[in-house]
């Protein structure tokens, strides 16, 4: 796979993100898992195809990749797919780290960076101009990272990805065209979570958490 050093994030396609999605959605046959990041992300991915083994992240920044983790963790034969936008993976660099020590190799994760914390209005992130994300990946340890240069090189680094050693961040320039389709419903998600989880799931008050 390219590094960061060798594909600049300035010198890729700005591509669309319910394409890229649609691309995304189009490779998996093996009930891959796929957690999907607040916001526009989720937009796309249950406009993109609503399938069971999804997950929609309602409510809180930043919880798709740690999500993705866990089930990755709890289901070590099942591919799992993360897909999270630049605003939010700001909000928890540090899961970056933990994955890179973890190393699950069923793990690929996708930035969508726009530059922007777009469904709040637009508002450029503070390393919109400044930061390379997944510069900052391979230095936190997740050397299988690359930038997609275009959507054709985005479905070869995806295809790579589900026969990596490790785990898998690539990142994906796009532009800032609102996500399309509906709001996935909280009760989607529920019944997502219990399926990735299996058996070790169990409803409470509070919502659904993993019983080890």
């Amino acid at each position: 796979m390219n590094t960061a050093a060798n594909n600049p994030a300035r010198n890729t396609k700005i591509m669309n993100r319910f394409d890229v999605t649609s691309r995304l959605v189009a490779k998996l046959k093996n009930d891959e898992a796929v957690v999907g990041g607040i916001g526009n992300t989720n937009f796309d991915l249950w406009a993109a195809g609503h399938r069971p083994q999804n997950f929609y992240m309602l409510g809180s920044m930043g919880l798709a990749f740690p999500i993705a983790l866990g089930v990755a963790l709890a289901q070590p034969k099942r591919h799992v797919f993360a897909l999270e936008g630049d605003g939010s993976l700001l909000m928890q660099l540090g899961s970056l780290t933990t994955i890179a020590t973890l190393a699950p190799k069923n793990l690929t994760m996708v930035i969508m960076d726009n530059g922007v914390y777009q469904i709040t209005g637009a508002q450029p992130t503070p390393a919109a101009a400044v930061a390379d994300l997944v510069a900052i990946a391979v230095a936190s340890g997740l050397t299988n990272s690359a930038w997609a240069a275009d959507e054709e090189d985005f479905e070869r680094l995806i295809e790579q990805s589900m026969s990596s050693a490790g785990p898998t961040l690539i990142g994906v320039r796009i532009d800032d065209q609102p996500g399309t389709g509906t709001i996935p419903s909280r009760s989607a998600s529920a019944s997502c979570t219990a399926w990735a989880c299996g058996n070790r799931c169990k409803q409470t008050a509070l919502g659904l958490r993993i019983n080890h």
